[in-house]
C-alpha cells in the first residue's frame, strides 16, 4: 500500500541562507526534473571465452598441475574469462588488480593499467553467465559476505568482497530481478567505506561541507539514472544527503536548520521511500538541536520557532508513519523538549 506524501508545506517556514521562506517555495527552487529511465549498459562479452567470477578464494597456476605451486590468488568477485577446459581444470584470464576506491582519484590516462593474468584454476566455485541461477548464487554470496562485514572484527577486505560480488551480478546478469538491489548495495558499500575513511581526516571537522572529503556520487547517480522512481533510487538519494551536511556545526544554528531542510525536501521528493520516516526524524532532531542552541545564545523567539517546527514534523510522522520506530524515537524527542531536557549538548543538570 502506497503512503500519501506527508504534507509539510502548510506548517513550515524554513530558513535558507538566513532568509525566511515557506517550504513550498524552497521546493520550487530546488526541484529537479524527473529522471527518465535508461537501459542498463551491457558488458561487452569476451569473444574468446565465457565471462565468470568466483564465490571462493582460488589459486591460479601456470599449468594444470597443483604441484607446480600457485602464481597468484584470486578473490571472490574478481572478473574471470574462462577460455578452455581440461578435465577438472579451467584456463582463465583473471583480473587481480587492487580494489577500486574513488573514481575521481583514478588517472584519466594511464599506460600502467593492470593486465589480466592467464593461468589454470580448478573448476570449483566458478559462476559463469551460463550457470543456472547464477544471479541468485552471486547475490547470495554477496549478501553473506556483507553480513560478515557487519560483524565485530570482520575479515580484512570482506566488505570489498561483497561489493565486487554485487557488481558481478550487475555486469553478468543485467536483466536479473536482483540487479537493481545489487547495484544499489554495491554503491552503498563503497559509500560507507569512503564515509568511514573521510571521518578520520582532519577536514571532517570543517563546518562547510565543501571543505570536507566528499564521497564519490557516480555509482549512486547511476542507480538513480537506470532505476528512477524506485526504492533503490530513493535509498541512493538518501545516502547522498551525507555530502551536503556540515562536518562540525561549530555552534552555528545555520547548520542544523539547513540540514533539516535537506531532509524535509527529501521526504517531499521521495514520499514512499523506505527512509522517509528516518529522514523526518533526522529533520526533527536537528530542529530541536537548533532550538537548544538558540536558547543557549539567549534568543528565546528563534528557539521556540525551531522547537515548534520539530513538533510539527513529529505530528506528521505520527500521522503518516505511526508504526515506525523512528516515530517512537520522535515521541521521546518531543517529550524531552516539553520537559526542558536538552537535545543537543549535555542533558545533565
Amino acid at each position: 500500500m502506497r503512503r500519501t506524501a506527508p504534507d509539510l508545506r502548510p506548517i513550515f517556514v524554513m530558513r535558507v541562507f538566513a532568509a525566511r521562506i515557506p517550504l513550498v517555495a524552497i521546493l520550487l527552487m530546488l526541484a529537479v526534473p524527473a529522471i527518465s529511465a535508461q537501459k542498463l549498459p551491457r558488458e561487452r562479452l569476451p569473444q574468446n571465452g565465457t565471462l565468470a567470477t568466483l564465490v571462493r578464494q582460488a589459486n591460479l597456476y601456470s599449468t594444470a598441475d597443483e604441484s607446480t605451486g600457485p602464481i597468484s590468488e584470486v578473490n571472490p568477485g574478481r572478473e574471470l574469462v574462462v577460455v578452455e577446459q581440461n578435465g577438472k581444470w579451467l584456463r582463465v584470464f583473471a583480473n587481480t588488480d587492487p580494489p577500486d576506491t574513488r573514481q575521481s582519484d583514478q588517472p584519466e590516462f594511464s599506460s600502467d593499467q593492470p593486465q589480466p593474468i592467464s593461468g589454470w584454476m580448478l573448476d570449483k566455485g566458478i559462476v559463469t553467465t551460463n550457470t543456472p541461477h547464477g544471479d541468485l548464487i552471486l547475490f547470495g554470496a554477496a549478501d553473506a559476505a556483507e553480513q560478515q562485514a557487519s560483524q565485530p572484527d570482520p575479515l580484512p577486505g570482506i566488505a570489498e568482497q561483497a561489493r565486487l560480488l554485487y557488481r558481478r551480478v550487475v555486469m553478468m546478469f543485467p536483466d536479473s530481478p536482483w540487479t537493481p538491489e545489487a547495484m544499489y548495495r554495491a554503491a552503498d558499500i563503497r559509500w560507507q567505506i569512503q564515509k568511514a575513511d573521510a571521518s578520520t581526516l582532519p577536514s571532517a571537522h570543517e563546518k562547510a561541507n565543501y571543505l570536507r572529503e566528499q564521497m564519490d556520487e557516480n555509482e549512486m547517480k547511476a542507480v538513480e539514472k537506470y532505476f528512477p522512481h524506485t526504492r533503490w533510487a530513493d535509498l541512493a538519494a538518501f545516502d547522498m544527503i551525507d555530502n551536503k551536511l556540515c562536518g562540525d556545526w561549530q555552534g552555528s544554528e545555520k547548520c542544523p536548520e539547513q540540514e533539516s531542510g535537506y531532509y524535509l525536501q527529501y521526504v517531499n521528493e521521495h514520499p514512499n521511500s523506505p527512509k522517509a520516516a528516518e529522514a523526518l526524524y533526522d529533520a526533527a532532531w536537528r530542529l530541536a538541536s537548533a532550538g537548544d542552541m538558540w536558547s543557549e545564545d539567549g534568543d528565546a523567539k528563534r528557539s521556540q520557532e525551531d522547537r515548534d517546527h520539530a513538533r510539527a514534523v513529529v505530528a506528521s510522522m505520527e500521522q503518516h508513519f505511526p508504526d515506525s520506530s523512528f516515530t517512537a524515537r520522535a515521541a521521546d524527542l518531543i517529550y524531552k523538549i516539553d520537559q526542558g531536557i536538552a537535545i543537543y549538548g549535555n542533558s545533565r543538570e
